[in-house]
């Protein structure tokens, strides 16, 4: 497979799909068995790019190869990782046609590639049909729906699905902790937001910096600077480790009531951390301090920024 690897490798874009064909044709006169076929499709899909693989399984179809869940898997994972929410439903529907039964794993791949896409509906249509056929469902599923109902900014749907994983008794993890989360945040619920976060040890789930970043930013799109404040605290008694979302939120909560002095404090706790600043925290810290009056040290921030 390494050979085949290398040739594929060594074609220029755009990608032709008779290039593929003939690179492979080349290197397995014979045909291939079908776990070389997974292997070589699962290898493409992880290094290649996804017209690679495509071509590659459509060289499969045109040399009549049984193709199995197996084969279609990789290929509708390597569409997930790639956004391309269309083939993999393509590719999804194909696997009914040929009369192939749809397993946990293709059926989370189409959901991913769906969701990664902001097709929340779609994702959510698959997850439905996955209940309907009574698949055992598991946390990354419910994740994939959650964060798609997150990205369509749906919390409702979010909060629906997340409470079918408690009352299945999903052993949820910080993926699923952290969708929820974030789709309160997203449309400013911050009490729920934080229900979800409080739930989080009876869970035996730990907290994470991104299960932080979302409850503060939760608190800091709804105003609520004090709780962000405490959340804020919270990482450093607990050693998660703060990143650029956990100081940008933090002093962004505090720039929009008129915090200013707190404001900096976090942005001279950030610099002496050596926690990367971006373009949206110096812009906060800097609003914050004009909202004070500070314009000496706004116009200090701004130098900074623009070195």
């Amino acid at each position: 497979l390494q050979t085949v690897f290398r040739l594929l490798a060594a074609i220029r874009p755009p990608l032709q799909s008779n290039k593929v064909f003939a690179a492979l044709d080349r290197t397995f006169p014979a045909g291939l068995d079908p776990r070389s076929s997974t292997r070589l499709l699962s290898g493409l899909a992880k290094k290649h790019p996804l017209d690679m693989v495509l071509a590659t399984f459509t060289w499969h179809e045109a040399n009549d190869y049984e193709l199995n869940q197996y084969h279609f898997c990789a290929v509708i994972d390597a569409c997930a990782k790639a956004a391309a929410w269309e083939d993999a439903l393509r590719l999804f529907g194909r696997m009914k046609q040929n009369n192939i039964e749809s397993s946990l794993i293709t059926f989370s791949a189409a959901m991913s590639a769906c969701e990664k896409a902001g097709e929340w509906q779609k994702a959510l249509l698959l997850f439905g049909v996955m209940v309907q056929v009574g698949l055992e469902l598991n946390a990354i599923t419910f994740s994939a729906a959650i964060s798609a109902c997150e990205k369509g900014g749906e919390w409702e749907k979010a909060l629906q699905v997340f409470g079918a994983s408690v009352q299945g008794k999903v052993e949820s993890d910080t993926i699923t902790f952290g969708a929820a989360i974030s789709a309160c945040a997203k449309r400013s619920q911050w009490g729920k937001a934080l229900h979800i976060f409080s739930v989080m040890p009876h869970s035996k789930v730990q907290f994470n910096t991104v299960t932080f970043n979302a409850a503060i930013s939760a608190c800091e799109r709804s105003t609520k600077w004090q709780e962000a404040l405490q959340l804020f605290s919270e990482m450093i008694q607990s050693k998660v480790q703060l990143d650029t979302i956990t100081y940008s939120a933090s002093i962004s909560s505090c720039e929009k009531v008129g915090e200013w002095d707190k404001a900096l404090q976090l942005f001279g706790r950030m610099v002496l951390g050596r926690v990367d600043v971006n373009t949206v925290t110096y812009n906060a810290a800097i609003s914050a301090c004009e909202k004070g009056g500070e314009w000496k040290t706004a116009s200090q921030l701004f130098g900074m920024m623009a070195t």
